[in-house]
């Protein structure tokens, strides 16, 4: 209860579920024709495919039940209230955040741009919905300390799974990966060669990029490589994957995940049901830049397509705030406080500063 005695408003719930619509054939047509386009054309990854494909499925489900029978009989109001539906529940499906609601609506606008251009539609119902505003976050990462403790915790225990959990998570932070991209590197990928070392990564869409590797990672990967993975190979049919599990095949993202999460909780670290992958991904751009570097460098070493998205690191973190206040503002501590006034207490009442000549300055002019 508030103190005008209401009560807050109660978070938006589902809707009771409703069977699913049968959905018209042209639309069905519709659909797979613009989820080829993706695959082949724009080569999207299959996490973003899976996205977009889960979403347009809700969406045409949506239209069936608005009585729409093809591409070109969607109105904008029914875009709306589609949107309405994913951040509402109001059709009986799980209610989106701002994020994953503003993903739904990007695969919306693309599909009737898409039938536009393929004159399968006169006109785009979408172009005026506008995905929902997301509250600008800073993004969570952690300080170098919690870092040498989780990488720390990672390699506890025996046998080739603590150097294989060790070597990952040094990898992650060591070049900034995504967790599909760490996961999904082959031996071929990876040139251990001191001075140069270097990690071939596989980003959205497939867009290939180089990133140096520091000399921590490389020797942790190396003692992998030589110590552990053989072990884990000789458990399946082996493979070309850098990173495996216990039954000798590719070590998956969910299985990574896990890593870090025993990890962060091994360590002790604040917060730690919270620390995911993307955790030490943002720790390694937000350490580069508090060390100097170019944030055009830090997008290239992340695989951004815009440097916007970089910029983002580039914010003023509330530490920092803290730490630059406190050492700038002359009544921010007490004892610098103290210290400037016994510093003007040192200065009698009426004591006169001397000039340069040792003589005593005075106010008056020369008579």
């Amino acid at each position: 209860m508030g103190e005008s005695g209401t009560s807050a408003p109660a978070p938006a719930r589902p809707a009771p579920a409703r069977p699913a619509p049968e959905v018209p054939p042209a639309l069905r047509v519709a659909l797979d024709g613009y989820l080829a386009h993706l695959t082949v054309e724009r080569g999207l990854s299959a996490n973003t495919l899976a996205a977009y494909r889960r979403d347009l499925a809700r969406y045409v489900e949506h239209l069936a039940c608005a009585g729409r029978v093809g591409i070109g009989d969607v109105t904008e109001g029914d875009v709306e209230d589609f949107l309405t539906a994913v951040r509402t529940g109001s059709d009986g499906r799980a209610v989106l955040s701002a994020s994953s609601a503003a993903r739904a609506v990007v695969a919306v606008r693309g599909w009737h741009r898409f039938a536009v251009l393929e004159g399968q539609a006169p006109d785009d119902p979408a172009r005026a919905v506008r995905p929902p505003q997301q509250p600008q976050r800073l993004p969570k990462a952690i300080s170098t300390h919690d870092v040498e403790r989780l990488l720390g915790a990672a390699s506890l225990g025996d046998g080739p799974v603590p150097l294989r959990d060790r070597a990952l998570l040094e990898l992650l932070y060591s070049t900034g990966a995504r967790i599909s991209e760490a996961v999904g590197l082959d031996v071929d990928d990876l040139d251990l060669t001191p001075g140069r070392a270097a990690v071939r990564l596989f980003g959205k869409g497939s867009k290939e990029r180089v990133v140096p590797v520091g000399a921590y990672a490389v020797e942790a990967v190396e003692a992998y490589l030589v110590r552990a993975r053989p072990a884990l190979a000789a458990a399946g049919r082996g493979g070309s994957a850098v990173f495996l599990n216990t039954r000798g095949a590719r070590l998956s993202r969910q299985s990574a995940w896990a890593v870090l999460r025993t990890a962060a909780e091994r360590a002790g670290l604040p917060g730690a049901a919270h620390v995911s992958p993307h955790t030490l991904r943002h720790s390694f751009a937000t350490h580069l830049l508090a060390g100097g570097a170019d944030v055009r460098v830090v997008q290239e070493l992340l695989g951004h397509a815009s440097v916007t998205t970089t910029q983002i690191y580039t914010r003023v973190t509330p530490d920092t705030l803290r730490e630059v206040y406190v050492t700038s503002h002359p009544r921010a501590r007490r004892d610098q406080a103290r210290e400037r006034a016994g510093e003007r207490a040192g200065e009698r009442p009426g004591q006169r500063a001397e000039g340069p000549d040792g003589a005593a300055a005075t106010g008056a002019g020369r008579g």
